[in-house]
């Protein structure tokens, strides 16, 4: 129930040419405690609520605990969460052996679009698509917890 992940920024559209499918999403959090969040999303048709831990000290790994509900007690645990519900369309591409998912955000946070790709080992090695901008992994500014509060249009010029 660890999650390792790498979290980057994307420099081009090109990645949608790449996708192999594309979902929407729409997440509330009805916590975004330091030392845990607990989100609800809207998958597609599909309903998830999530319990993410704090992240390490690298920002690679943290604890994540997700099971999947029926989609109208999301909806109804949506109208709980905390102001601001984000709204995204997330692309699968895949690279190699792993699985990139690649956000792009609208409202608030339209403009900003990034990339994570979950790992085995925080060593692991993996394929860097031309696409792939810096790396944010551990910048809790990127968090979605943390977008839903501080969008990106409020701190980006």
């Amino acid at each position: 129930m660890i999650e390792i992940e790498r979290k980057f920024l994307v420099k081009s559209e090109a990645f949608k040419k790449e996708a192999f499918k594309q979902t929407r999403i729409s997440q509330g959090f009805l916590n975004t405690d330091k030392a845990r969040t607990v989100r609800v999303r809207l998958k597609g048709k599909q309903g998830f609520i999530t319990i993410k831990g704090a992240s390490s000290k690298s920002g690679l790994s943290r604890f994540e605990w997700e099971k999947e509900i029926p989609k109208q007690e999301a909806e109804a645990l949506l109208e709980l969460c905390e102001p601001s519900i984000i709204d995204k369309t997330r692309y699968e591409i895949k690279q190699g052996q792993h699985i990139y998912e690649v956000d792009e955000f609208y409202g608030d946070n339209s403009g900003l679009i990034v990339a994570e790709i979950e790992l085995n080992t925080e060593t692991e090695t993996y394929i860097k698509p031309d696409w792939l901008g810096n790396e944010v992994t551990g910048d809790v500014k990127y968090y979605n917890s943390q977008l839903s509060k501080h969008p990106f249009k409020s701190w980006i010029k």
